[in-house]
């Protein structure tokens, strides 16, 4: 589990390709018990890293995916600050003013009200903003999808789809710790310079190798 949970979520990679990688590495475990094991200690894993993330921006962005989860369609819906760091996620299976805004209360529980939130054209956000007393000042900025400002968030977006392709099922415990494992990664795949990307690298290592520990 140490090893093999980290690879699963943050590669997109088989159940049968990280038994493969683990017994390269000496260590004999079937396919079967890694699925068990991300089960089991997925949602452990995900909360200890969710409580080392530090403080996040001022602006939030959001949007939505459609996704299938155990082959019946749902609505990925995503939240990330200025910097591409990955608010909240949510699943449902409607695209529709009351997701929308059990997406905003949920991240009002975690986070201080924000600035500005930046959405799409989708009707639901500007709904939902208006009934949550909080953000009556919050400046709520919608934009076409594909524009420069809204990529932030399509970026996110296209990391579920590796691991979304490579399983024949996708479920919902994955999706909770792939964001954890790819924001703990998220400084390796920008452009900064090797060192600093190094250095990053080097202090998600450490973070992942003192989570698996404490549920060793």
């Amino acid at each position: 589990m140490t090893e093999g949970t980290p690879y699963r979520h943050r590669f997109p990679l088989s159940y049968r390709d990280v038994q493969d990688l683990l017994h390269q590495r000496g260590t004999l475990v079937s396919h079967e018990t890694l699925r068990e094991w991300c089960i089991k200690f997925g949602p452990l894993f995900a909360a200890d890293l969710r409580h080392r993330e530090p403080r996040r921006g001022s602006q939030w962005y959001l949007d939505e995916m459609c996704t299938a989860v155990d082959g019946v369609r749902h609505w990925l819906w995503r939240a990330v600050d200025e910097y591409g760091f990955v608010l909240d996620i949510l699943l449902q299976q409607h695209r529709d003013t009351q997701a929308a805004k059990t997406l905003l209360t949920r991240l009002l529980g975690e986070y201080d009200v924000p600035e500005v939130i930046h959405t799409d054209q989708l009707q639901s956000y500007g709904a939902a903003i208006r009934q949550i007393p909080s953000l009556a000042d919050v400046d709520h900025q919608q934009v076409i999808s594909k524009a420069r400002c809204h990529h932030i968030v399509e970026q996110e977006h296209r990391s579920t789809r590796p691991q979304e392709r490579s399983q024949q099922c996708f479920r919902r415990h994955i999706l909770s710790l792939h964001t954890r494992i790819t924001k703990l990664h998220h400084h390796s795949r920008t452009s900064v310079c090797a060192a600093v990307r190094r250095s990053h690298q080097k202090r998600a290592f450490q973070t992942e190798s003192t989570v698996a520990a404490g549920m060793a």
